[in-house]
Protein backbone atom coordinates (compact mmCIF):
# COMPACT_ATOMS: atom_id res chain seq x y z
CA UNK A 1 0.00 0.00 0.00
CA UNK A 2 1.75 3.28 -1.04
CA UNK A 3 0.18 6.65 -0.08
CA UNK A 4 1.87 10.00 -1.64
CA UNK A 5 5.16 8.25 -1.82
CA UNK A 6 5.37 6.58 1.60
CA UNK A 7 6.29 2.71 1.54
CA UNK A 8 3.32 1.97 4.15
CA UNK A 9 3.68 -1.65 4.85
CA UNK A 10 5.51 -1.08 8.08
CA UNK A 11 7.58 -4.39 10.51
CA UNK A 12 5.78 -2.86 13.32
CA UNK A 13 3.25 -5.04 14.15
CA UNK A 14 2.57 -2.86 17.09
CA UNK A 15 0.75 -0.59 14.52
CA UNK A 16 -1.36 -2.70 13.19
CA UNK A 17 -2.73 -4.13 16.50
CA UNK A 18 -2.90 -1.36 18.40
CA UNK A 19 -6.46 0.20 18.93
CA UNK A 20 -7.12 4.15 18.74
CA UNK A 21 -7.23 4.65 22.32
CA UNK A 22 -3.75 3.15 22.62
CA UNK A 23 -2.51 5.11 19.35
CA UNK A 24 -3.83 8.23 21.00
CA UNK A 25 -2.09 7.61 24.39
CA UNK A 26 1.28 7.43 22.71
CA UNK A 27 1.19 10.48 20.79
CA UNK A 28 0.19 12.33 23.99
CA UNK A 29 3.74 11.06 25.52
CA UNK A 30 6.86 12.94 24.90
CA UNK A 31 6.78 16.60 23.90
CA UNK A 32 3.25 16.72 22.87
CA UNK A 33 1.84 19.43 24.91
CA UNK A 34 -1.32 20.34 22.69
CA UNK A 35 -3.44 18.42 19.86
CA UNK A 36 -6.02 20.48 18.50
CA UNK A 37 -8.61 18.84 18.80
CA UNK A 38 -8.77 15.52 20.28
CA UNK A 39 -11.96 14.70 18.85
CA UNK A 40 -10.79 15.21 15.40
CA UNK A 41 -7.67 13.43 15.50
CA UNK A 42 -9.51 10.01 17.11
CA UNK A 43 -11.60 10.69 14.17
CA UNK A 44 -8.90 10.43 11.54
CA UNK A 45 -7.39 7.59 13.70
CA UNK A 46 -10.53 5.52 13.24
CA UNK A 47 -11.09 5.96 9.44
CA UNK A 48 -7.83 5.81 8.41
CA UNK A 49 -4.92 3.01 8.63
CA UNK A 50 -1.87 5.57 7.96
CA UNK A 51 -1.52 9.02 8.78
CA UNK A 52 0.97 11.43 7.52
CA UNK A 53 2.25 14.21 9.27
CA UNK A 54 4.70 17.21 8.67
CA UNK A 55 7.37 19.35 10.85
CA UNK A 56 9.33 22.37 9.07
CA UNK A 57 12.54 23.90 10.05
CA UNK A 58 14.40 26.77 9.18
CA UNK A 59 18.26 25.44 8.10
CA UNK A 60 19.69 28.08 9.95
CA UNK A 61 22.96 27.13 12.09
CA UNK A 62 23.49 24.21 13.68
CA UNK A 63 21.59 21.47 15.18
CA UNK A 64 20.40 21.20 19.03
CA UNK A 65 18.91 19.13 21.34
CA UNK A 66 15.24 20.34 20.70
CA UNK A 67 15.90 20.44 16.54
CA UNK A 68 17.89 16.85 17.21
CA UNK A 69 17.22 14.54 19.51
CA UNK A 70 14.01 15.71 20.77
CA UNK A 71 12.65 16.31 17.57
CA UNK A 72 13.68 13.11 16.69
CA UNK A 73 12.32 11.08 19.58
CA UNK A 74 8.67 12.48 19.33
CA UNK A 75 8.80 11.39 15.47
CA UNK A 76 9.52 8.14 16.20
CA UNK A 77 7.06 7.96 19.31
CA UNK A 78 4.22 8.80 16.69
CA UNK A 79 5.86 6.54 13.59
CA UNK A 80 4.93 3.73 16.69
CA UNK A 81 1.41 5.52 16.77
CA UNK A 82 1.04 4.72 12.79
CA UNK A 83 1.82 8.65 11.41
CA UNK A 84 4.08 8.58 9.11
CA UNK A 85 6.58 11.97 9.10
CA UNK A 86 8.20 14.49 6.71
CA UNK A 87 10.76 16.49 7.67
CA UNK A 88 10.21 19.88 5.84
CA UNK A 89 13.16 21.71 5.20
CA UNK A 90 12.15 25.34 5.05
CA UNK A 91 14.78 26.82 3.02
CA UNK A 92 12.66 29.56 1.65
CA UNK A 93 12.05 30.49 4.88
CA UNK A 94 15.01 30.77 6.40
CA UNK A 95 15.76 33.23 3.21
CA UNK A 96 12.30 34.94 4.09
CA UNK A 97 13.87 35.27 7.56
CA UNK A 98 17.11 36.92 6.54
CA UNK A 99 18.95 33.99 8.36
CA UNK A 100 22.61 33.12 7.66
CA UNK A 101 22.55 36.38 5.88
CA UNK A 102 20.12 35.75 3.67
CA UNK A 103 23.00 33.24 1.83
CA UNK A 104 20.94 30.59 -0.04
CA UNK A 105 23.90 28.21 -0.67
CA UNK A 106 24.87 28.49 3.11
CA UNK A 107 21.03 27.91 3.88
CA UNK A 108 20.84 24.74 1.45
CA UNK A 109 24.53 23.25 2.91
CA UNK A 110 22.73 23.77 6.10
CA UNK A 111 19.81 22.15 5.31
CA UNK A 112 21.86 18.87 4.15
CA UNK A 113 22.97 19.31 7.82
CA UNK A 114 19.96 18.98 9.05
CA UNK A 115 19.09 16.12 7.42
CA UNK A 116 22.59 14.15 8.19
CA UNK A 117 21.92 15.21 12.05
CA UNK A 118 18.52 13.59 12.09
CA UNK A 119 19.88 10.84 10.99
CA UNK A 120 22.81 10.37 13.17
CA UNK A 121 20.14 11.15 16.14
CA UNK A 122 18.56 7.82 15.06
CA UNK A 123 15.62 9.16 12.86
CA UNK A 124 13.23 6.50 11.48
CA UNK A 125 14.42 7.13 7.47
CA UNK A 126 11.96 4.07 6.58
CA UNK A 127 8.68 6.12 7.69
CA UNK A 128 10.42 9.47 7.18
CA UNK A 129 10.76 11.58 4.19
CA UNK A 130 13.17 14.74 3.65
CA UNK A 131 11.05 17.48 1.46
CA UNK A 132 12.26 20.96 0.82
CA UNK A 133 10.24 23.83 0.50
CA UNK A 134 12.06 25.00 -2.95
CA UNK A 135 10.52 21.67 -4.86
CA UNK A 136 7.23 22.42 -3.16
CA UNK A 137 7.18 25.82 -4.98
CA UNK A 138 7.66 24.73 -8.19
CA UNK A 139 4.39 23.91 -8.72
CA UNK A 140 2.62 26.91 -9.85
CA UNK A 141 -0.57 25.57 -8.02
CA UNK A 142 1.61 26.74 -4.63
CA UNK A 143 1.33 29.54 -5.81
CA UNK A 144 -2.44 29.99 -6.87
CA UNK A 145 -2.69 28.63 -3.28
CA UNK A 146 -1.07 31.79 -1.94
CA UNK A 147 -3.09 33.85 -3.50
CA UNK A 148 -6.60 32.86 -2.39
CA UNK A 149 -5.14 32.48 1.22
CA UNK A 150 -4.00 35.89 0.57
CA UNK A 151 -7.71 37.12 0.07
CA UNK A 152 -8.71 35.29 2.96
CA UNK A 153 -7.22 37.05 5.97
CA UNK A 154 -6.80 40.64 6.86
CA UNK A 155 -3.55 42.51 7.54
CA UNK A 156 -3.86 42.06 11.65
CA UNK A 157 -4.69 38.45 10.93
CA UNK A 158 -1.46 38.01 9.41
CA UNK A 159 0.20 40.34 11.53
CA UNK A 160 -0.77 38.45 14.21
CA UNK A 161 1.07 34.86 13.44
CA UNK A 162 4.28 37.11 12.60
CA UNK A 163 5.59 35.21 15.72
CA UNK A 164 6.29 32.43 14.17
CA UNK A 165 9.41 33.51 12.56
CA UNK A 166 10.78 34.20 16.05
CA UNK A 167 9.67 37.86 15.72
CA UNK A 168 7.36 39.92 17.14
CA UNK A 169 4.94 42.40 15.35
CA UNK A 170 6.95 45.38 16.03
CA UNK A 171 10.01 43.59 14.05
CA UNK A 172 7.94 44.09 11.12
CA UNK A 173 10.14 46.31 8.40
CA UNK A 174 9.50 44.97 5.02
CA UNK A 175 6.85 42.61 3.36
CA UNK A 176 8.89 39.43 3.65
CA UNK A 177 7.78 38.98 7.21
CA UNK A 178 3.67 38.96 5.96
CA UNK A 179 4.93 36.54 3.20
CA UNK A 180 6.32 34.21 5.60
CA UNK A 181 2.70 33.70 7.42
CA UNK A 182 0.73 33.28 4.35
CA UNK A 183 3.28 30.72 2.61
CA UNK A 184 3.25 28.65 6.04
CA UNK A 185 -0.17 28.62 5.74
CA UNK A 186 0.10 27.45 1.93
CA UNK A 187 2.46 24.38 3.01
CA UNK A 188 -0.53 22.79 5.31
CA UNK A 189 -2.80 22.79 2.40
CA UNK A 190 -0.13 22.15 -0.42
CA UNK A 191 1.40 19.42 1.96
CA UNK A 192 -1.66 17.83 2.21
CA UNK A 193 -2.42 17.92 -1.47
CA UNK A 194 1.02 16.59 -2.77
CA UNK A 195 2.28 14.69 0.19
CA UNK A 196 -0.84 13.79 1.56
CA UNK A 197 -0.29 15.12 4.77
CA UNK A 198 -3.26 15.09 7.58
CA UNK A 199 -1.20 16.79 10.70
CA UNK A 200 1.03 20.01 11.50
CA UNK A 201 3.08 18.75 14.02
CA UNK A 202 5.19 21.49 15.11
CA UNK A 203 6.20 23.17 17.85
CA UNK A 204 4.29 25.45 20.42
CA UNK A 205 5.72 28.64 18.89
CA UNK A 206 3.83 27.57 15.51
CA UNK A 207 0.49 27.43 17.10
CA UNK A 208 -0.40 30.59 15.34
CA UNK A 209 -0.08 29.68 11.89
CA UNK A 210 -1.74 26.42 12.20
CA UNK A 211 -5.17 28.36 13.86
CA UNK A 212 -4.94 30.38 11.21
CA UNK A 213 -5.05 27.77 8.41
CA UNK A 214 -7.67 26.27 10.78
CA UNK A 215 -9.68 29.58 10.47
CA UNK A 216 -9.56 29.47 6.66
CA UNK A 217 -10.09 26.38 5.48
CA UNK A 218 -14.10 26.12 5.57
CA UNK A 219 -13.41 29.64 3.04
CA UNK A 220 -10.83 27.12 1.18
CA UNK A 221 -13.41 24.47 0.93
CA UNK A 222 -10.90 22.35 3.14
CA UNK A 223 -10.87 19.95 6.30
CA UNK A 224 -9.20 22.13 9.22
CA UNK A 225 -5.86 20.58 9.91
CA UNK A 226 -5.36 18.58 13.05
CA UNK A 227 -2.33 19.91 15.30
CA UNK A 228 0.36 18.62 17.47
CA UNK A 229 1.84 20.86 19.21
CA UNK A 230 5.12 20.11 20.68
CA UNK A 231 6.90 21.59 23.46
CA UNK A 232 9.99 23.71 23.35
CA UNK A 233 12.94 22.85 25.38
CA UNK A 234 13.65 25.17 27.89
CA UNK A 235 17.34 27.40 27.30
CA UNK A 236 20.08 27.05 29.69
CA UNK A 237 19.95 30.42 30.64
CA UNK A 238 18.61 32.02 33.69
CA UNK A 239 16.29 34.33 32.59
CA UNK A 240 13.40 36.55 34.25
CA UNK A 241 9.80 35.33 33.93
CA UNK A 242 8.52 37.93 31.87
CA UNK A 243 7.66 36.92 28.58
CA UNK A 244 8.82 39.03 24.97
CA UNK A 245 5.47 39.56 23.28
CA UNK A 246 5.25 36.52 20.56
CA UNK A 247 1.86 34.91 22.26
CA UNK A 248 -0.88 36.33 24.78
CA UNK A 249 -0.66 33.33 26.77
CA UNK A 250 2.02 34.13 28.93
CA UNK A 251 2.55 30.33 30.03
CA UNK A 252 2.87 29.81 25.58
CA UNK A 253 4.70 33.29 25.32
CA UNK A 254 7.65 32.58 28.22
CA UNK A 255 7.85 28.87 26.58
CA UNK A 256 8.77 30.92 22.83
CA UNK A 257 10.86 33.52 25.01
CA UNK A 258 13.23 31.01 27.07
CA UNK A 259 13.35 28.39 24.38
CA UNK A 260 16.93 26.57 23.33
CA UNK A 261 17.93 28.41 20.26
CA UNK A 262 20.40 27.69 17.60
CA UNK A 263 20.81 31.89 17.42
CA UNK A 264 21.74 32.44 21.06
CA UNK A 265 24.87 29.59 21.31
CA UNK A 266 25.18 29.76 25.04
CA UNK A 267 20.85 28.52 25.58
CA UNK A 268 21.53 25.75 23.63
CA UNK A 269 24.02 22.30 23.58
CA UNK A 270 24.08 21.47 20.07
CA UNK A 271 24.00 17.82 18.68
CA UNK A 272 27.96 18.09 17.54
CA UNK A 273 29.73 19.42 20.88
CA UNK A 274 32.37 17.86 22.21
CA UNK A 275 32.10 16.30 25.72
CA UNK A 276 34.19 19.17 27.12
CA UNK A 277 31.60 21.34 25.65
CA UNK A 278 28.65 19.86 26.78
CA UNK A 279 30.02 19.65 30.76
CA UNK A 280 30.80 23.97 30.53
CA UNK A 281 27.63 24.56 29.41
CA UNK A 282 25.79 22.15 31.85
CA UNK A 283 27.54 24.04 34.39
CA UNK A 284 27.08 27.17 33.70
CA UNK A 285 23.51 26.48 33.57
CA UNK A 286 20.27 27.44 35.73
CA UNK A 287 19.15 24.53 38.44
CA UNK A 288 17.91 26.25 41.11
CA UNK A 289 17.62 24.15 44.06
CA UNK A 290 14.13 22.78 44.44
CA UNK A 291 12.70 24.31 40.70
CA UNK A 292 10.96 21.77 39.06
CA UNK A 293 9.25 24.56 36.66
CA UNK A 294 11.73 26.31 34.79
CA UNK A 295 14.57 23.85 34.88
CA UNK A 296 16.80 23.67 32.02
CA UNK A 297 18.45 20.79 33.34
CA UNK A 298 15.13 18.84 34.31
CA UNK A 299 14.22 19.94 31.16
CA UNK A 300 17.08 17.69 29.25
CA UNK A 301 16.28 15.06 31.81
CA UNK A 302 12.52 14.65 31.02
CA UNK A 303 12.47 14.89 27.19
CA UNK A 304 16.24 13.11 26.43
CA UNK A 305 17.46 11.31 28.90
CA UNK A 306 14.86 9.12 30.05
CA UNK A 307 13.13 8.42 26.36
CA UNK A 308 16.74 7.33 25.43
CA UNK A 309 18.77 5.73 28.08
CA UNK A 310 15.11 4.64 30.29
CA UNK A 311 17.14 6.18 33.08
CA UNK A 312 19.84 8.03 35.45
CA UNK A 313 22.19 6.78 37.62
CA UNK A 314 23.67 9.82 40.15
CA UNK A 315 27.20 9.08 41.12
CA UNK A 316 27.86 10.48 45.30
CA UNK A 317 29.90 9.87 47.64
CA UNK A 318 29.28 7.73 50.67
CA UNK A 319 29.45 10.34 53.17
CA UNK A 320 26.95 12.64 50.58
CA UNK A 321 24.38 10.30 50.39
CA UNK A 322 25.94 7.55 48.41
CA UNK A 323 24.78 6.59 44.32
CA UNK A 324 20.93 7.27 43.47
CA UNK A 325 19.04 5.43 40.95
CA UNK A 326 15.97 6.56 39.10
CA UNK A 327 13.98 4.62 36.46
CA UNK A 328 11.43 7.46 35.89
CA UNK A 329 11.39 11.01 35.07
CA UNK A 330 8.54 11.53 37.99
CA UNK A 331 10.89 9.73 40.59
CA UNK A 332 13.72 11.90 39.51
CA UNK A 333 11.64 15.11 39.56
CA UNK A 334 9.77 14.75 42.95
CA UNK A 335 13.18 13.84 45.02
CA UNK A 336 15.18 16.94 43.59
CA UNK A 337 11.92 19.06 44.20
CA UNK A 338 11.93 17.84 48.09
CA UNK A 339 15.71 18.82 48.06
CA UNK A 340 17.20 15.01 47.91
CA UNK A 341 19.50 16.10 45.21
CA UNK A 342 21.93 18.98 45.45
CA UNK A 343 21.53 20.87 41.70
CA UNK A 344 25.52 20.27 40.77
CA UNK A 345 24.61 16.29 41.72
CA UNK A 346 22.28 16.46 38.96
CA UNK A 347 24.10 18.39 36.29
CA UNK A 348 26.91 16.16 36.83
CA UNK A 349 24.84 13.07 36.34
CA UNK A 350 22.90 14.90 33.13
CA UNK A 351 26.34 15.97 31.72
CA UNK A 352 27.58 12.46 31.70
CA UNK A 353 24.10 10.63 30.41
CA UNK A 354 23.96 13.23 28.10
CA UNK A 355 27.95 12.46 26.86
CA UNK A 356 26.97 9.26 26.36
CA UNK A 357 23.83 9.81 24.15
CA UNK A 358 25.97 12.54 21.96
CA UNK A 359 28.94 9.91 21.52
CA UNK A 360 27.30 7.53 18.49
CA UNK A 361 26.19 11.35 17.09
CA UNK A 362 29.75 13.07 17.26
CA UNK A 363 30.83 9.30 15.75
CA UNK A 364 29.00 9.71 13.02
CA UNK A 365 29.61 13.26 11.63
CA UNK A 366 33.66 11.91 12.61
CA UNK A 367 33.58 8.54 10.07
CA UNK A 368 30.73 9.54 7.40
CA UNK A 369 32.68 11.84 4.87
CA UNK A 370 29.98 13.74 3.70
CA UNK A 371 28.13 14.19 6.77
CA UNK A 372 31.31 15.83 8.39
CA UNK A 373 31.99 18.18 5.37
CA UNK A 374 28.37 19.10 5.21
CA UNK A 375 28.86 20.26 9.48
CA UNK A 376 32.03 21.73 8.44
CA UNK A 377 30.02 24.21 6.24
CA UNK A 378 27.20 25.02 8.17
CA UNK A 379 29.11 25.30 10.98
CA UNK A 380 31.82 28.05 8.97
CA UNK A 381 28.17 29.75 7.60
CA UNK A 382 27.01 30.48 11.31
CA UNK A 383 30.34 31.60 12.33
CA UNK A 384 30.19 33.78 9.52
CA UNK A 385 27.16 35.53 10.94
CA UNK A 386 27.45 35.80 14.17
CA UNK A 387 31.08 37.50 14.03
Amino acid sequence: MTQKGFNLSTPIPMRILMDVEEKLSLIKQGLTEEIITEGELRSMLSEKAHLVMYNGFEPSGLMHLGTGLASVLEVNQLIKAGIESIMYIADWFAYLNNKLGGDMEKIRMAGEYFIDGWKACGIDTEHVKFVWTSKLMDDMEYWEMMLKISKLVTINRVMRSVPIMGRTESDVKNPSMIIYPLMQATDVFMLNDKKGVDICQLGMDQRKVNMLARDISKDLGRPAPVAIHHHLLLGLQQGGRMGGGFDENRGIDNEITFKMSKSKPDTAIFINNTEDEVNKKISKAYCQQGDIKTNPILEICRYVIFPKLGGLTIKRKEEYGGTLEFQSYQELEGAFAKGGIHPMDLKNATAEALNEILDPIREYFEKNEKAHEHYEMAKKAAESVTR
